[in-house]
């Protein structure tokens, strides 16, 4: 990895005065109550002391929080993610201080340095479900090779968009000549796109991590000549026209402020406006605008309108040429999570072009 790539990592940190040694006699119920008054927990001993509190730490906040509608599952997993991070593991010489904990290829990866030092538990649970997802590969329905998503890159869990793309793609007529993917994240559009004959995809993104790890998992391939990648947020420097350009947005409406890997997952009120203005002066006279979007916004009550339909209705820049849409398989019965309005949630890909 370039070491002058300055890519997003968890940051070392520092327990707070007030601190509690976890360990398996501890008393986790007491714990539990000293961390809602803003003690610190540092876990010792075994990895699985860690599990256990943050699992006893869910079985609280349901107890006490309710966790059925969208809105209050985000309340519920913002009380979680408060308290879980005030869990402490320490890292020495760029391991998991304590017994059985994972080899996590990451930290000497991002601390080559850095022989001594704390995380909070759900960094280094990141880091390590990271890890796994990274040296093992995800099997992506589209392509051909697995996928092997750096730290912190939003990759697809599910796939019926990138099927409705990949039919889309199998029935384009249009030129080959290049195509721009706004947001690449973890590459998968850009692949599907070379795979059904894009001489040159540009991608673009704002999260480093995406680009330095495509440009790592590709290297010195062919398809290293055939994506170019540029950190930069939408079009960046991009100035030629194209045929085709793809964009796959967040699909829910910012409730806060976000950070890198958010962005992938919730935007903010000015990214489609900017979007459409900028995808206006880059795609080419006969080209088409594809975006990959989901009615989810719409049925989870976290959004009274859909930027694609809003951008259409001003009847300015963009005409809509087809939308196509697939019903998304129903959640399992094992989720966690009460997701009822995946009964009725569709996938969409709208193909606009120019006015």
């Amino acid at each position: 990895m370039n070491s002058k790539t300055q890519i997003n990592k968890p940051s070392p940190t520092v327990p707070g005065e007030i601190i509690i040694k976890f360990e398996s006699t501890t008393d986790v119920r007491a714990t539990i109550y000293s961390m809602k008054e803003g003690s610190s927990v540092i876990i010792t001993d075994f990895y699985s002391n860690g599990m256990s509190l943050l699992k006893e730490l869910h079985k609280h906040l349901k107890n006490r929080l309710p966790n059925k509608t969208f809105s209050e599952q985000r309340a519920y997993r913002a009380e979680y993610h408060k308290l879980s991070n005030q869990v402490f593991i320490e890292i020495v010489n760029q391991e998991v201080a304590v017994k059985k904990a994972p080899s996590i290829g990451w930290l000497e990866k991002f601390y080559p340095e850095n022989n001594k030092f704390f995380l909070t538990f759900p960094q280094v649970q990141g880091l390590n479900s990271a890890w796994q997802w990274y040296k093992n590969g995800i099997k992506v329905p589209v392509l051909r090779n697995k996928i092997h998503p750096f730290y912190g890159t939003y990759f697809p869990t599910r796939f019926d968009h990138l099927i409705l793309f990949d039919n889309w793609l199998k029935r384009y007529k249009g030129a080959k000549k290049s195509a721009i993917d706004v947001g690449i994240g973890s590459g998968v559009l850009a692949f599907q796109m070379v795979q059904h004959g894009f001489q040159k995809v540009f991608g673009t993104d704002t999260n480093p991590n995406a680009i330095a790890g495509l440009k790592e998992a590709m290297g010195e391939t062919k398809l290293s000549r055939k994506i170019e990648l540029s950190d930069a947020n939408l079009f960046g420097e991009l100035k030629n026209e194209t045929e085709l350009i793809v964009f796959n947005p967040p699909w829910l409406p910012a409730a806060s402020s976000l950070g890198k890997i958010d962005e992938a997952i919730y935007y903010n009120k000015n990214l489609f406006p900017k979007f459409f203005a900028e995808a206006n002066n880059r795609l080419a006279k006969d080209g088409k605008l594809v975006i990959l979007f989901s009615n989810l916004g719409q049925i989870t009550k976290a959004s009274k309108e859909h930027p694609i339909e809003k951008e259409l209705a001003k009847g300015v820049r963009f005409q809509l040429e087809k939308c196509l849409k697939k019903s998304v398989k129903v959640a399992s019965e094992k989720t966690k999570r009460d997701q009822h309005w995946r009964g009725s949630e569709e996938v969409e890909l709208w193909v606009l072009v120019k006015k």
